[in-house]
């Protein structure tokens, strides 16, 4: 087995393997690159494959973030051929992985749960060989990720009534345009900073996929998607300031986007990494239909 830093050669190979070898999930090759190129901190030296006989067997992808002052690395792809797993070769991508996570003393890396750009929240635990090899290299089970699921052909998710009844409370609701992309950013700088890239990424979308609400001219709420796993019917993030909280905001944010991922020609949309329930299904009907083991493993150095 050989194992060597990715290039741009290998991409068609990654794309065969990642659909080959995963049961519950499917790449297209605008999907795959939007997780490798698009990533902000793309870098091809954190990422790898294993050849066996010239073929590709195995693949990792790593990225670093700081978050709040700490240095996490982040296993945010990975893949074995069905016939090679259980062989050592995830094991022998990380290693690599980690001696690069090292050299930038990486303080806990982590599995999947990317902020800024990922694919899934964490681990499916239908992947059992996944599960298996974060327990044999001792990352730690730190909670679950829920994933819920919106069937948009339920509804026509109009919203033309309820913004006018807002309006007459000095509460505008529209698309954001690039005029507006300051006072967002702006907006979103303390609570929700971690959400920028999502953001930058549903602002190149045509027409851009994030919608407003503002409060006598200030932005006070946004909803967006397309901001991860574009085309996929992806919703959000979302969020809400305490001004305009309790007065159907975020139902109203929420329809315009479920109404733009319909017209795409998607007969679902994913709201992920979910923590209100509620909130989703019972405006959107939402139903659960994914849940990820997150994990964790803390480096030290002496």
């Amino acid at each position: 087995m050989e194992i060597s830093t990715y290039k741009d050669e290998d991409f068609n190979a990654v794309l065969e393997l990642l659909n080959s070898s995963k049961e519950y999930d499917s790449f297209s090759e605008t999907l795959l690159r939007e997780k490798l190129y698009d990533d902000p901190f793309w870098n091809p030296q954190n990422t790898f494959i294993a050849k066996i006989n010239n073929n590709i067997v195995g693949f990792m992808q790593g990225v670093t973030r700081l978050i709040r002052g700490t240095k996490y690395g982040y296993i945010k792809l990975m893949a074995v051929d069905s016939d090679f797993q259980r062989k050592g070769i995830a094991t022998n991508i990380f290693n690599k992985a980690k001696v690069i996570f090292e050299k930038e003393k990486i303080e806990i890396i982590r599995i999947y749960d990317v902020p800024l750009n990922y694919f899934m929240p964490g681990i499916d635990p239908r992947y059992t060989a996944a599960i298996c090899f974060a327990q044999k290299l001792g990352f730690k089970h730190i909670g679950d990720a829920i994933n819920m699921t919106v069937n948009l052909e339920e509804s026509n998710w109009d919203t033309e009534e309820q913004i006018k009844t807002l309006s007459k409370n000095n509460i505008e609701v529209t698309r954001a345009t690039n005029e507006d992309k300051i006072e967002l950013f702006n907006f979103i700088s303390d609570e929700w900073a971690l959400w920028q890239n999502e953001l930058e990424m549903a602002y190149k979308s045509q027409p851009i996929a994030i919608h407003i609400a503002k409060l006598n001219g200030k932005i006070k709420a946004f909803s967006a998607y397309d901001g991860n796993n574009i085309g996929t019917g992806w919703f959000g993030p979302m969020g809400t300031h305490t001004d305009l909280r309790g007065k159907g905001i975020g139902k109203v944010l929420l329809y315009l986007c479920l109404s733009d991922i319909k017209k795409q020609g998607l007969k679902q949309s994913t709201i992920p990494w979910v923590a209100p329930i509620s909130f989703y299904s019972n405006l959107a009907n939402a139903k659960i239909s994914r849940v990820f083991w997150r994990f964790e493993k803390q480096l030290s150095y002496e």
